[in-house]
């Protein structure tokens, strides 16, 4: 088996497609379920584990977590649901070493999400990998090449992409609604806690540490990186605008029709309110701009305001987005619905519904079995390449916060232009001669 992980090693929105509302055609049903594997089965990896461990179209013949108890836990889940018990390992290049595996979820944290996934690819997986897609710019663009040079479908779990109630909103800004649209907003208030302050302490028993830090630069255990807190640390997340912020910022890109990297952006925020071992800001403003898409004299776009410490609802939505047009409004929640306003606010259409993350499944297993012998599969709903634009907000956001000035991108080259510090963020600093540090960083 480690014979297998070494030839792995070595093998190393005006654009969204049309029709907006599809009917999911299927691939005649396979002779056998799909082999399936889950990397990282706690949080989010657990709500897919129980959703494809009741399938009966997949089997999950591994689970992989370098948590012991967890990786049990995950275990259980799938012979309790009924199903065969899937193998298990905390290490993913023994996963990746089976050639019966189909496609993997990937839910680990942010910084291995380009890591596992490039990985995963070039050893002929397909691939659904959590939000955000990426932990920086760079690993986005190297994942992006990776699903295209094998041939492999590669979804992000932005899963709002997938829901009929979204896709009607998008459908109504695409045949103007509210007019033209020109600017998007997207906001994260909701309430959270502080983290606390801890000082470097010896791992649980039953956690392999060294696993867990992967390829990211060697940080030493503290209680306040797991579980879930590693989103607040800029060696393994991206703050929590790469954790629900980023859900906003894609559907905003979504409906706003922008199908490249803005030019300009700027950004303010810091800690505000939390004193403890955040990294990232609890209050935040980031602002994104696009040329004309047609030549012509008017920009695009998009807000983001994010408040961790707020208890308030939002214009009607705790997390949600609003699309300003010449002629009207569109106000949305992805949990409850949206609302349509033509001029002088007057309400002309609405429709209540929510996120369907089973509906994102379909999409990605209808690509992955409908995938040619030679050739591209199908685009899904949230391909990596739409994941990376959106996570792209999510770094250069952070970037400008971080650095406290306006960025000026080249969206061809994927360059900031003219400041060489902020330049050097666009990617991150690695374990030296770690095996899963991608080719081309």
């Amino acid at each position: 088996m480690r014979e297998a992980r070494r030839e792995i090693l070595k093998s190393g929105a005006a654009a969204v497609a049309l029709p907006l509302v599809t009917a999911v055609v299927r691939a005649a049903e396979p002779a056998a379920p799909l082999p399936v594997a889950v990397i990282g089965p706690g949080g989010m990896g657990r709500s897919h584990l129980e959703r494809l461990a009741k399938r009966d179209d997949v089997r999950v013949a591994w689970v992989c977590d370098v948590d012991e108890g967890r990786l049990a836990a995950a275990k259980k889940l799938v012979v309790d649901a009924g199903k065969e018990e899937p193998r298990g390992s905390d290490d993913l290049r023994d996963v990746l070493a089976d050639k019966e595996v189909k496609a993997v979820w990937i839910a680990t944290p942010d910084h291995w999400h380009g890591p596992a996934a490039i990985l995963a690819a070039d050893a002929g997986k397909h691939v659904y990998v959590e939000k955000p897609a990426c932990h920086n710019l760079r690993e986005g663009r190297l994942m992006v090449e990776a699903a295209r040079r094998n041939r492999v479908a590669m979804q992000v779990g932005t899963q709002s992409r997938s829901a009929p109630m979204i896709r009607r909103a998008v459908e109504k800004l695409r045949a103007g609604a509210i007019g033209e649209v020109i600017v998007a907003k997207a906001w994260n208030s909701q309430r959270r806690g502080s983290i606390g302050r801890e000082t470097p302490s010896d791992p649980p028993a039953g956690l392999s540490y060294d696993h867990w830090v992967g390829p990211a630069a060697w940080q030493p255990y503290q209680k306040n990186l797991l579980p879930g807190v590693w989103r607040f640390w800029r060696n393994f997340g991206c703050g929590d605008i790469g954790n629900d912020g980023v859900h906003e910022i894609d559907i905003a890109r979504f409906g706003l029709g922008v199908d490249t990297h803005p030019d300009t952006i700027a950004g303010l925020g810091g800690k505000y309110v939390f004193e403890d071992d955040q990294e990232f800001p609890d209050t935040q403003y980031c602002v994104f701009e696009w040329p004309s898409s047609d030549g012509g004299p008017r920009r695009r776009q998009l807000v983001f305001e994010q408040r961790d410490w707020s208890p308030y609802v939002q214009e009607g939505h705790e997390n949600g987005n609003a699309f300003y047009g010449t002629k009207g409004m569109l106000v949305l929640g992805k949990r409850t619905g949206w609302q349509l306003y033509s001029e002088r606010n007057k309400l002309i259409d609405e429709e209540a519904g929510g996120v369907d993350l089973d509906a994102h499944h379909d999409d990605f297993l209808d690509a992955v079995r409908s995938a040619p012998a030679a050739g591209q599969p199908r685009s899904t709903h949230a391909d990596i390449e739409e994941g990376h634009r959106s996570a792209a907000l999510v770094h250069l956001g952070n970037i400008a916060c971080r650095l406290g000035r306006t960025l000026r991108f080249d969206a061809a080259a994927e360059r900031i232009i003219g400041d060489a510090e902020a330049h050097a963020l666009l990617t991150r600093a690695y374990r030296d001669g770690h095996w899963a540090v991608p080719r081309g960083v």
